[in-house]
């Protein structure tokens, strides 16, 4: 046990606010309406500034992983703002409890906030690999079926939004709909009745009717598949708001979903047992899990595909297959195996630009991505894949001059193709 450990009990789920560092904007404001409704008091941290790394390297130590000195920053110098009452507050930190250094977020924070003068703060760990117990913080199964639904939902609001921005007539139409619905589907889950799978489909396809409904141009745009380390690569903060600057550089964005990243990790439990034999008890729930977000995945996939303005995700029984031949499914650290998929996925649906985005000295990352870029490369020559790594000491204006440089060879290559298919048709 951590000897800086603070027990988050029933007594302070009353009355504490608990902060959680925004990764996702719409799937964790979802997430907390969710939580909201049983209970706890929760608040999404969405500050960005420069600051926030700095406070981080004050109480960290340069050489830890750059997404935990944005966390910890983030959480202390929200402690600092005095907007919150220390002694009823506590911080929650999302972990999927794997081998990388993200699993050692939580003792790194503790010791912080003892060095920043805040020791009594409680950290609650939101992870599924029982990493800590708290009296006051349980995850049921409503809760987690709920959470499930905001999964889906998210990633269908990002895959629309992302489709629909760069092309919208009415600047700002695209982030009111995705707003208006994140607002709507909370409120709607915050009813404990439980929700049924055939108004989860309506709701899909009514969301899909609105997106449809707006107004777009029909210009083709460069698109740029971002993909890389799970903090860098969705949260504004970790990236430098690296989607608003490729939507800048006229750019459309293609960003796998969470669900990918999910199932991963339950593809990797079943990994667990197969190649080496452990979990053996396990291993049939993990299977009933694991076939159970097949079907919901096949329901999402068929909703947006029924509609047919929009281009839906791959399976991931199919992602999972284009690793053949470039990585094996040990190798699991991190985004392990997945990050190398989802740059070969993102070739298959005809985005040849990819951004990989890794903290500096990620290890998994640097080996599963920035590793495996050559044999993409040789075996998919027109693939053109830029790693970019975030660190305190990078300067946003180094990392987006590469890539202007990576987006000035993509019209380079999208001026060629059109004038020989002019000649093509001539």
């Amino acid at each position: 046990m951590d000897p800086d450990y603070i027990a988050f009990t029933e007594e302070m789920k009353r009355d504490y606010t608990i902060l959680v560092p925004n990764m996702l904007p719409m799937h964790f404001k979802m997430i907390l309406e969710i939580l909201g409704c049983y209970g706890y008091r929760m608040e999404l941290l969405e500050t960005t500034d420069r600051a926030i790394s700095e406070c981080g390297l004050k109480y960290v130590h340069n050489d830890t992983c750059y997404p935990a000195i944005l966390v910890i920053g983030q959480f202390v110098t929200a402690l600092q703002s005095g907007k919150y009452d220390p002694d009823k507050v506590a911080l929650m930190l999302f972990q999927t409890g794997g081998g990388c250094r993200a699993s050692n977020y939580i003792p790194l924070l503790r010791k912080a906030l003892g060095r920043a003068g805040y020791p009594q703060v409680p950290v609650i760990s939101f992870s599924f690999a029982g990493l800590e117990k708290h009296p006051g913080w349980h995850l049921t199964l409503p809760i987690l079926r709920r959470m499930l639904h905001a999964v889906f939902y998210g990633d269908l609001l990002m895959l629309l939004s992302n489709q629909c921005k760069p092309y919208e007539l009415e600047p700002g139409s695209t982030d009111a709909l995705a707003a208006a619905w994140t607002h709507r589907i909370a409120e709607e889950m915050k009813q404990k009745k439980n929700v049924r799978r055939s108004a989860v489909r309506r709701t899909y396809r009514a969301i899909l009717r609105d997106f449809a409904a707006l107004p777009r141009s029909g210009e083709k745009k460069i698109r740029v598949g971002v993909v890389g380390e799970i903090f860098v690569k969705y949260s504004p903060l970790g990236n430098n708001n690296l989607e608003d600057f490729l939507l800048s550089e006229g750019a459309e964005v293609v960003v796998p979903g969470l669900l990918g990243f999910v199932m991963y990790s339950l593809y990797d439990n079943l990994m667990d047992t197969r190649l080496y034999k452990i979990n053996k008890l396990k291993y049939p729930m993990w299977c009933l899990a694991y076939r159970f977000f097949r079907r919901r995945e096949d329901e999402f996939i068929r909703c947006i595909r029924e509609e047919g303005t929009f281009d839906p995700p791959r399976n991931f029984s199919e992602t999972v297959s284009l690793r053949e031949g470039y990585i094996g499914l040990g190798a699991k650290m991190g985004e392990g195996w997945l990050l190398t998929a989802e740059m070969l996925e993102l070739s298959r649906e005809g985005v040849k630009n990819i951004i990989c985005t890794q903290p500096f000295g990620c290890l998994p990352n640097h080996i599963c991505g920035k590793g495996m870029m050559r044999p993409i490369k040789e075996h998919n020559p027109d693939v053109n894949i830029v790693a970019i790594d975030y660190d305190a000491g990078a300067t946003r204006v180094n990392q987006e001059n590469r890539i202007k440089l990576m987006l000035s060879n993509a019209r380079r290559q999208q001026d060629a193709d059109a004038a020989a298919e002019e000649r093509l048709i001539s």
